[in-house]
């Protein structure tokens, strides 16, 4: 049985017990209506509680993950990741988009068009799919993809860690999107043109690029911060960028956008 469906479970019981109290006259004088409330955060704190004293025990068994490349000539991948770990590198065996080992589950949805493999990869339906509430360790992806062709990245994550190495990867386009996390990103070396677009709520985020890799960084954010080193990228007007950026065979072009946090780019 999944967790969530057992977390729900418990709150229908409990409030089903309530009605049924009540319809035998053993609640005289107190609404059922009243007490879903505080039933329900009863529930939450007890199942956090025994979560966290029991969670060890309920952790999942890692599972394999293996999508083939099916002679696709390039690949738009979207991964959306909960609380936890996420690791990414270029080690995918030769006719393989993505392979690795995920712990907590997975579900995915293929589809291609073409010459395109489109691939979408989220945690299974759960009850809190954002936060670990004590009953595992939570989400725990080591994932690889392939260097053979030329990959557009959609990364969405919650409260988690996640390293990113796309030193080797061609990838043209990243999409990240954070929530409370730490998110560290090795950009691509030889990919030509990456753009990158980051967007984030309480996270902090680190890029570096390559030595042999130009940038030009542009930012927007409310109460977050910006550390670029200004000895590669110099600040010209609004923007951070390379002196050759424009004649550049390789290069980035950053967009960050963040509410209460902060950017570290080198």
């Amino acid at each position: 049985m999944r967790r969530g469906s057992l977390f729900w479970g418990m709150v229908i019981i409990l409030v089903g017990l309530f009605f049924l109290l009540s319809s035998l006259g053993l609640l005289k004088g107190v609404s059922p209506w009243a007490l879903i409330g505080p039933v329900f955060l009863i529930v939450i704190g007890v199942w956090i509680l025994f979560g966290n004293m029991l969670g060890g025990r309920f952790r999942d068994e890692p599972q394999q993950v293996s999508i083939p490349l099916e002679g696709a000539a390039s690949a738009r991948v979207k991964i959306g990741h909960g609380a936890g770990r996420l690791v990414l590198d270029s080690w995918a065996g030769t006719g393989e988009l993505i392979s690795g080992t995920v712990v907590g589950g997975f579900r995915t949805h293929i589809d291609r068009r073409g010459s395109e493999l489109n691939i979408n990869l989220h945690p299974p339906d759960t009850a809190f799919p954002f936060f670990n509430w004590g009953w595992s360790r939570g989400l725990d992806w080591s994932l690889s993809l392939t260097r053979d062709v030329p990959l557009s990245l959609e990364i969405s994550t919650g409260a988690n860690d996640s390293n990113l190495d796309l030193t080797d990867l061609q990838v043209t386009n990243l999409q990240l999107r954070t929530g409370a996390s730490s998110t560290k990103v090795l950009l691509p070396a030889n990919a030509g043109i990456t753009r990158v677009t980051c967007e984030g709520g309480a996270a902090g985020v680190e890029f570096r690029v390559p030595s042999n890799v130009a940038a030009r960084i542009r930012w927007q954010g409310g109460l977050s911060s910006i550390n670029v080193d200004s000895s590669r990228f110099p600040r010209t007007g609004g923007e951070y960028r390379s002196v050759e950026y424009d004649t550049a065979t390789n290069k980035v072009d950053i967009y960050a956008q963040m509410g209460l946090g902060s950017v570290d780019i080198r």
